[in-house]
């Protein structure tokens, strides 16, 4: 008997459908997966058998041969237990539906009969959807995030004894409905606000323009001065989420199992905060069968990266390609996946190795040269992807036992979010620029122009401050989004010289 069954397995972020073939026959017992199964696919055979025998069907003592099609992609994972299981009773006619095409189902086993959550619920139910399937089954746990797909009947059931009942019509389940008004209404509800930080109010400054205009940052200053505190409020300040961002998020999220059980969509933007010891492949993506890394995990959020100096240079390298690509792309020799990666950096270091180069209150024991290779740990080509230096000195004991507090990062937000309708409409027509910090040389030539008095200012500061001319376009891109937060027209003299402050490891200071 032949019987087949419809799943569905990843690709990068998207999804494909799978037809598991079934086929019995009176032969020397044997249970047999092709189609390029790896590993976890191959163990199906342990996980279905007791699973088939625990929840009280009888298992064929036959010849069993299943096919995964199309049998020239790699399949892993264990999703396809409870499709092999299914198409194995629909062989030996233990269900009566004839007409499985229009369904799709995915699931693992335990060896009970449960079915337990999968990765990629997302991505494959809306690849279903694209192809016309009406319904898919998975587990409960799964379902939740599959259920945000409007336009199929999304079914979660707990074990593979309710699924055959079901399939049989033994039985009837209600498909779930997520309410997305429901799942929106819980956006921007941060639990970490700026208005808990007490002083650093150039700082506060400078991340609320990075923010504006989507530019990447980095923050200089010796340890305990608050900015690990500032970075991790830096998402409470950006602008909320769009549905379609919020989806494609949610399903990098998915196919690589880091979403909650109990989370739908991801509506909060990332926060992603890797550890220096982290490797390139787990920073970008990689692997034998590649999977995203953090930068695709922080997609339309943030990465912080706490402590640059200290990451490997290799690692360090190696975001060059997505902060200027906002994707990944990586290859093997019989596949190549891309991964979209479109996040703000945020970084923090100490001015040099002891900390305190800087500060006015602690004598610093490091010399020039040892300050030096310190600072050259990070490479000039990426710091030209970086728009902002901002020095963050020592909090004063004063400012810490204040009892005034600064601004609600909600009322922060605001600014931004007028501040970025500006940049919409400005870039409207021009593909992949949505934001200042996406401008290129043709750009800021064009939405960038000074009058004499900004052109006066910023000469002087490039020859008296000791600019590099990697500063120069920076400087301009900068003070396009401070006009912005103004809702200036024109880039005035005071513009540009704030976004000169925003300069610091340009200066000789920092170069000798």
């Amino acid at each position: 008997m032949l019987s087949k069954i419809l799943s569905s397995a990843t690709y990068g972020i998207d999804a494909y459908l799978v037809e598991v073939e079934t086929h019995v026959e009176r032969q020397i017992p044997g249970f047999t997966i092709v189609g390029l199964p790896d590993s976890a696919v191959k163990e199906s055979r342990e996980r279905v058998t007791a699973a088939i025998k625990n929840s009280g069907f009888e298992f064929p003592i036959k010849k069993i041969t299943v096919n995964l099609a199309p049998a020239d992609i790699k399949k892993e994972g264990s999703s396809f237990d409870l499709p092999i299981a299914i198409g194995l009773l629909s062989a030996i006619e233990k269900i009566n539906l004839h007409d499985l095409s229009e369904i799709v189902l995915l699931g693992e086993l335990s060896l009970d009969g449960n079915l337990r959550p999968i990765k990629g619920a997302l991505p494959i139910t809306v690849e279903a959807r694209k192809k016309g399937i009406k319904k898919i089954i998975l587990s409960k746990d799964s379902s939740i995030e599959a259920s945000i797909v409007e336009g199929i009947d999304v079914y979660g059931i707990d074990n593979l004894k309710d699924v055959v009942k079901f399939l049989n019509k033994e039985i009837e389940i209600d498909s779930i409905q997520s309410d997305l008004n429901e799942i929106f209404s819980q956006v921007n509800k941060y639990h970490l606000d700026f208005l808990d930080v007490k002083g650093q109010e150039n700082v506060k400054r400078a991340l609320e323009v990075a923010a504006a205009g989507a530019h990447n940052i980095i923050m200089i200053g010796p340890p305990g001065s608050g900015k690990t505190m500032l970075a991790k409020r830096f998402p409470s300040i950006l602008p909320p989420m769009t549905f379609e961002e919020a989806l494609e998020t949610t399903k990098i999220h998915s196919i690589a199992g880091i979403l909650p059980i109990d989370t739908a969509l991801v509506t909060e933007r990332p926060f992603r905060n890797p550890h220096h010891t982290v490797s390139d492949a787990a920073l970008v993506g990689g692997g034998s069968f590649p999977r995203p890394g953090e930068v695709s995990f922080s997609h339309y959020g943030v990465l912080f990266l706490d402590e640059l100096p200290e990451f490997k240079k290799n690692v360090l390298e190696v975001l060059r390609q997505p902060l200027e690509d906002s994707k990944v792309t990586v290859s093997r020799s019989k596949l190549s996946l891309e991964f979209p990666a479109n996040f703000m950096l945020a970084s923090a270091m100490n001015p040099c190795p002891c900390g305190y180069f800087t500060d006015p209150n602690k004598e610093c024991t490091c010399s020039p040269p040892l300050i030096q290779k310190y600072m050259s740990k990070i490479s000039g080509p990426l710091l030209d992807r970086i728009d902002i230096h901002i020095e963050v000195p020592a909090v004063k004991y004063k400012e810490l036992s204040a009892e005034v507090t600064g601004e609600k990062s909600e009322t922060i937000r605001e600014r931004v979010i007028k501040a970025r309708e500006i940049q919409i409409n400005r870039f409207t027509g021009l593909s992949h620029i949505y934001t200042n910090g996406d401008m290129g040389s043709k750009e800021i030539r064009s939405y960038c122009k000074l009058d004499s008095a900004g052109e006066d200012l910023l000469k002087m500061a490039m020859t008296k401050l000791g600019l590099s001319a990697r500063a120069y376009d920076r400087i301009l891109k900068v003070s396009r989004t401070i006009a912005d937060l103004e809702n200036s027209q024109n880039i005035k003299p005071q513009h540009i010289s704030e976004a000169i402050q925003y300069r610091s490891l340009d200066r000789e200071l920092w170069r000798h």
